[in-house]
C-alpha cells in the first residue's frame, strides 16, 4: 500500500499539496466528513481522487457538470485509475461494461448527476455496494437561500444516511458564510473539518467599466483589438445576444463563436473542442459554458452583460488565469441589464393561485401517493424546477416526506432468443420470468411493460420486477429503457389550516424572489461602489482583506461610475388584443402574472403548449419592468 505522498507523486505527478488539500485528505482518511471551499481551479478534485485510492470501497461523485465528468475520467484513465461516469449519453455497451465493473468491485470512482438519485434502478444498485466516500460537487446547491438552490440536492443527505455512507466530502467554489453553515448542518460536518482557503487571486486584474447599451459591442471590440490575443470567454445573459455578438466579432475578423443551451449538442461539443484546442479563440456564451471546463490558460473573461449574482461573477471570473499567469476580467456594466435580470426572477415566481391549486391537489391524498412533475408543471403552469421546489418546501414544512422515485413503464428488447433466456430458469423462477416477459406488449423493436398492471397480473411486488429486469440486463439478455418518471411521497402531517400553509409557501417563494433581486442589486453596488473591488467582493464571502489589492480598476486609478440606462421603459401594449388572447387561452393567460410573463418574453409550460411563443405580442415588453407590466395588465383587465 503506497503512502499518501507516494500516491500524490507516483499517480498524480505532484511533489506537494496545494493550500488546503492535505488537510481535507487527512480528514477523509480519518473517517470524517468535510467541506472544502476552494476557488475555481485550485485543485478540489484531488481532495477526493487521492483518498479514493486508499479507501476500501467505491467513491461516488455527484456533480451536475457533465463536461467536468468527461475531463476527469480522461485524466484518471491516463493515470491508470479505474473510474467511470454514468449519464444518459453513454452507449448501451459501455453501460453494460460499467455495470459489470461495479458489481465486481473494479471501479474506484463513479461520477453521476444529482438527477440520477431519482432513478430507482440506480438506487437498487447502490444498495448492494460499499460506498466509502460520497462526494458532492457544487455543494452550495443544497442551501435553500444560496444562489443556485437545486431541490434534488436535498435528497442527498437523506440518501447518504440510508445507504450508510462512511463519510461525505462537500465541495464548492462559492459559499457565503450562511450557505457554508447550511452545508455543515445538513451533513454533520464539524467546524474543524470546514476548510476554506480564501478567494483571493493575485493574478486576476478585475475591471468594471460603466457604459451605455449602444456602446457595448464597440467597446468590447476595442478591448479585444488592443489587448494581446489569448483564449477569451465573453459572458452574456440571452441566447440571442450570444449569436449577435459572436457574429459582430466574426465580421471584424476575430475568431469568435457562440455557445448556448439552444444549440444542438453536436454544435456545442464542437465549439467546446475548438475553444479547448485554440490559443486565441473567443467564445460568446451564456453561463451554460465553462462549467467544469478545465482550460488553464484563459487570459480574458468579459461580462458583456451584468452577472446575475456575485456568486456567479466569482465563479465565472475564476475560470481565468488558472495557470497562475496574469489574466484580465472586465465587466461592461450597463443598467439596461438590471431590468432583464430582475424579470427572470419575477418570471420564476409562481402565482399564488397556482401554489394554492397544487397544494389542494397534494392534500387530496392520504398516506402514500406519487406524481409526475411534467404533468403538474403543465397543469399548474409552473416550470418543472418550480414544482420540484414547491414539493421541497412542503417537505421543509413537514407536511410530506419523499419516498422512492419510480418509472411507470420499462421498454425492453431481447438480445438473444427468449426461449434461450427461459431455458436458464427452472421452477417458480422460470414461471416468473416467462410471466414477466410475456406480459410485455410487443412492438416493432421495443416491447413495453406497464409495471403497475404487471404487479397486479403476476401477484408480485414492484421490487421483484425491477430486480429481475436489472438481473436480465446484467446477464446480457435484455436492453432496457425507462419512461414515465414519477416521484413518490407520503403525507406526514396534514395541516390543520390549509390556507395558512398556502400563505406560508407563497411567502417562501416571495422571500426567494426578494433574495434573488437583492443579488442583482449587490452586483450593481459592486460596480458603482467606492473602494477596492477585490476587497468588497471578498467581504461578500466573509473574507477580510486588510489592504487594497492594487490591481483592480479602482486601485489602478479608474474611479467607479454610476451605471447608465437604468431609466424604466414605459409599458405599451394593445389591451384589446391581450384581452382577446386571454379569452382564447384562459389556462395560459388566466392571471396578470401569466400575461406579464408572456409580454416580457418569459416562457412557461402553458405558453409553450399553446404555441404563444410565436405570437407577435410575445416579448413585446422585453426590457420593461415585469412589475410595471403586471400592474398594467391587472389594471387594463379590470377596466376592460
Amino acid at each position: 500500500m503506497m503512502t499518501i505522498q507516494q500516491t500524490l507523486h507516483d499517480v498524480f505527478g505532484f511533489t506537494s499539496f496545494r493550500g488546503g488539500q492535505e488537510r481535507v485528505v487527512e480528514k477523509i482518511l480519518d473517517g470524517r466528513s468535510a467541506l472544502a471551499v476552494f476557488p475555481t481551479g485550485s485543485g478540489k478534485s484531488l481532495c477526493y481522487q487521492l483518498p479514493a485510492l486508499h479507501l476500501d470501497g467505491l467513491t461516488l461523485v455527484i456533480s451536475p457538470l457533465i463536461a467536468l465528468m468527461k475531463d476527469q475520467i480522461d485524466f484518471l484513465h491516463a493515470r491508470g485509475v479505474k473510474a467511470a461516469r454514468l449519464d444518459s449519453s453513454i452507449p448501451a455497451e459501455e453501460y453494460r461494461r460499467l455495470d459489470a465493473d461495479l458489481r465486481a468491485g473494479n471501479l474506484k470512482l463513479l461520477y453521476v448527476a444529482p438527477e440520477r438519485l431519482s432513478n430507482e434502478r440506480f438506487i437498487h444498485k447502490l444498495r448492494g455496494l460499499k460506498i466509502a466516500l460520497l462526494v458532492i460537487d457544487e455543494a452550495h446547491c443544497i442551501s435553500e437561500w444560496g444562489h443556485n438552490f437545486r431541490p434534488d440536492y436535498l435528497k442527498i443527505a437523506r440518501l447518504s444516511r440510508q445507504l450508510r455512507v462512511e463519510r461525505v466530502l462537500c465541495l464548492t467554489a462559492t459559499a457565503t458564510p450562511s450557505v457554508a453553515a447550511d452545508i455543515c448542518r445538513e451533513f454533520e460536518i464539524g467546524a474543524d473539518a470546514f476548510v476554506h482557503t480564501g478567494f483571493y487571486r493575485p493574478n486576476l486584474e478585475l475591471r468594471i467599466t460603466a457604459c451605455r447599451d449602444s456602446a457595448r459591442t464597440g467597446l468590447l471590440l476595442e478591448r479585444l483589438r488592443r489587448r494581446p490575443r489569448g483564449p477569451t470567454v465573453v459572458y452574456v445573459t440571452l441566447q440571442r445576444t450570444a449569436e449577435t455578438v459572436a457574429a459582430a466579432l466574426a465580421r471584424e475578423g476575430l475568431p469568435a463563436r457562440a455557445y448556448h443551451a439552444g444549440l444542438p449538442n453536436e454544435e456545442r461539443a464542437a465549439v467546446q473542442d475548438w475553444f479547448m484546442a485554440s490559443g486565441d479563440a473567443v467564445v460568446v456564451a451564456t453561463i451554460a459554458f465553462g462549467m467544469g471546463i478545465d482550460k488553464a490558460d484563459i487570459r480574458y473573461v468579459y461580462h458583456f452583460n451584468l452577472p446575475k449574482s456575485l456568486e456567479n461573477y466569482s465563479q465565472e471570473i475564476g475560470r481565468a488565469g488558472r495557470d497562475g499567469e496574469p489574466a484580465t476580467c472586465e465587466m461592461l456594466a450597463c443598467g439596461a441589464d438590471v431590468t432583464v435580470l430582475e424579470n427572470f426572477t419575477y418570471g420564476d415566481t409562481p402565482d399564488a393561485g397556482a401554489v394554492g391549486s397544487l397544494v389542494d391537489e397534494v392534500l387530496t391524498h392520504d398516506g402514500e401517493f406519487d406524481v409526475s412533475n411534467y404533468d403538474l408543471s403543465r397543469k399548474h403552469d409552473m416550470r418543472p424546477l418550480v414544482v420540484t421546489t414547491l414539493f421541497a418546501y412542503l417537505e421543509l414544512e413537514d407536511v410530506i416526506t419523499t419516498t422512492a422515485a419510480f418509472y411507470t413503464e420499462y421498454q425492453l428488447r431481447a438480445r438473444r432468443p427468449v426461449e434461450e433466456i427461459f431455458a436458464r430458469f427452472a421452477g417458480e423462477r422460470g414461471e416468473f420470468v416467462r410471466g414477466l416477459l410475456g406480459h410485455a406488449t410487443k412492438a416493432a423493436i421495443w416491447s413495453h411493460l406497464d409495471v403497475a398492471s404487471t404487479v397486479r397480473e403476476l401477484g408480485t411486488t414492484r421490487d421483484r420486477i425491477v430486480k429481475a429486469l436489472n438481473y436480465l440486463e446484467e446477464q446480457g439478455d435484455l436492453t432496457l429503457k425507462v419512461a414515465g418518471l414519477r416521484q413518490g411521497y407520503r403525507v406526514k402531517n396534514r395541516p390543520s389550516d390549509a390556507e395558512s400553509l398556502k400563505q406560508t409557501l407563497v411567502k417562501r417563494f416571495q422571500t426567494r424572489e426578494d433574495s434573488d433581486l437583492r443579488r442583482v442589486e449587490q452586483v450593481v453596488a459592486l460596480a458603482e461602489g467606492p473602494g477596492c473591488i477585490v476587497r468588497r467582493l471578498l467581504a461578500h464571502f466573509g473574507e477580510e482583506r486588510k489592504r487594497d489589492c492594487g490591481h483592480c480598476s479602482v486601485c489602478l486609478g479608474d474611479p467607479p461610475q454610476p451605471i447608465t440606462d437604468r431609466a424604466q421603459a414605459a409599458v405599451v401594449f394593445d389591451a384589446g388584443a391581450v384581452r382577446a388572447l386571454r379569452r382564447e387561452h384562459p389556462r395560459a393567460l388566466g392571471s396578470s402574472r401569466q400575461v406579464a410573463r408572456f409580454l416580457c418574453g418569459l416562457t412557461s409550460p402553458q405558453l409553450t403548449a399553446s404555441k404563444l411563443g410565436k405570437h407577435p405580442l410575445f416579448g413585446s415588453q422585453v426590457g420593461v419592468s415585469f412589475r410595471d407590466v403586471e400592474h398594467a395588465a391587472k389594471a387594463k383587465s379590470q377596466h376592460g
